[in-house]
């Protein structure tokens, strides 16, 4: 009678805790969000992140409560024996924050650590070459995004990207955008949406932009969005959203419909910042 009580009860704290637990996460955000923003995060902002002094005051507002929170449950770790600053983390959550300016609210679910290399790094790569034919080769990196909960930059990247915002081309925008997709466990180029009727639509006009960006660059024309979204339908969604946020004038005049979809997916249109 004890031993079953007793699995009763432990029964019975795993469901409180499965429930309690998603309200006490939000209320611990709650209260990150409500802390004063400090003076010298504002400024690193201000510094490195151009776009930034076009955003409302409301949005501005808004990523700051989001940093607070990213910088409260992410850890940084820095590789090749770089110090990590306040600078490096402050400067890359603002950047990785503006991806969830709508609200989404779970902060890239999965991810927990942030490794931050000086420069360009180099990694062993594995590939098949033929049936039985394995080879490895050190390739060259700037960043990279795990779907367990680890994400890879490079610094010098970083703030080279911060300093030519417009260009079209972000790694944190980029490898954050991979774990928006990740966050189901695949990177497949569809993340998580808030509707079962979203996906036909998603998969429509995502296939018809990323089959244009193919065909185009094939034949040697110029394109808003980088080449290297050719590569699969993943990469080809985080080089959108790179654009999405750094071209958006371009994007929405020659991409129309995906760029209404990105909008519609991040709750944001950037063409109204520039």
């Amino acid at each position: 009678m004890i031993e079953t009580l007793t699995i009763i009860i432990a029964i019975a704290f795993i469901i409180a805790g499965i429930f309690i637990h998603p309200i006490l996460i939000k209320k611990r955000r709650r209260h990150y969000k409500q802390r004063p923003f400090p003076i010298l995060w504002n400024a690193v902002i201000e510094n490195n992140l151009p776009i930034y002094y076009c955003l409302s005051k409301g949005d501005r507002q808004r990523l700051q409560g989001h940093i607070q929170v990213f910088l409260a449950e992410k850890q940084f770790i820095g590789c090749n024996g770089l110090l990590v600053t306040e600078e490096m983390k402050i400067t890359i959550a603002a950047v990785a924050c503006l991806l969830l300016l709508n609200e989404r609210g779970e902060y890239f679910l999965k991810l927990r650590s942030i490794f931050i290399y000086p420069r360009t790094y180099f990694v062993n790569e594995i590939a098949k070459t033929g049936s039985y034919i394995v080879e490895e080769k050190r390739v060259a990196r700037l960043g990279e995004s795990w779907t367990n909960d680890q994400l890879v930059l490079s610094w010098e990247q970083v703030q080279y990207d911060t300093r030519n915002w417009q260009d079209g081309r972000n790694i944190v925008l980029h490898e954050f955008a991979h774990q928006l997709d990740q966050e189901d466990g695949e990177a497949e180029g569809v993340p998580i949406l808030l509707r079962k009727l979203d996906y036909p639509i998603w998969m429509q006009v995502m296939t018809a932009a990323y089959q244009q960006l193919c065909h185009d660059v094939q034949r040697g024309k110029k394109t808003v969005m980088d080449s290297y979204g050719t590569t699969n339908p993943a990469e080809f969604f985080a080089v959108a959203t790179e654009t999405f946020f750094e071209k958006p004038h371009q994007l929405q005049k020659q991409h129309s419909a995906l760029y209404e979809l990105l909008q519609s997916y991040y709750q944001l249109d950037p063409v109204q910042w520039v």
